[in-house]
Parts: C-alpha cells; sequence; structure tokens
C-alpha cells in the first residue's frame, strides 16, 4: 500500500506541483523575501519527499525500526510546513523587515 501511495499519488503529485509552481512564479515574476521563504519550505518538503521514499524501502524490505507513534507524527510535519506556506503566501510579509525590527 505504502508502494502505490509513494509511486501512485506522492510522486506525480510532487514533480505536478513544482513544475506548475515554477510555471507560474516564471510566468507572474513574483519576488520579494516571502518568495524565498516559500521556496526554502518547499524544498524541504522534497527532501521530506525523498525522506518518505527511505521508509517505503525500509517497509519493502521489512527493515523499519520506528514505531507508529514515530510516523504519527512524522505525518504531522508536512501539514505544519504547508501550514506555513500558505501564511506566507496569504500574509506576504517582508521578512526582512520583520527581522530587522528584532
Amino acid at each position: 500500500m505504502e508502494r502505490k501511495l509513494y509511486y501512485g499519488i506522492m510522486t506525480p503529485g510532487a514533480v505536478l506541483t513544482v513544475v506548475f509552481g515554477v510555471w507560474l512564479w516564471l510566468g507572474y515574476g513574483f519576488s520579494g523575501s516571502w518568495l524565498y521563504a516559500k521556496l526554502a519550505l518547499v524544498l524541504l518538503l522534497i527532501v521530506y519527499h525523498y525522506y518518505c521514499g527511505k521508509f517505503v524501502t525500509a517497509f519493502k524490505t521489512d527493515s523499519n525500526t520506528h514505531g507508529h507513534v514515530f510516523y504519527r507524527w512524522f505525518n504531522e510535519f508536512p501539514v505544519l510546513v504547508l501550514f506555513a506556506v500558505v501564511i506566507l503566501v496569504v500574509v506576504k510579509p517582508d521578512l526582512v523587515a520583520v527581522i530587522s525590527e528584532l
């Protein structure tokens, strides 16, 4: 089941998301510090996706060393990152100004 989810849904979804995101970026030419923060978070999600592939391999070879509690917490990580991405896109804060005020 995890193989079908990873290769059938997650990977095509990730590729389409990156392709359409780059297309949108090139088409509209967004700029600002919020965009760079968003891109860093998207890169973090790509690394997360790769790490999920490692777990698929571990399940395939029956070498999984983590329990269900680990995977419950691991599953919540992208939700938090996507929450931050949505907030950055909607609010579009000037992060350089916010950091300089601190």
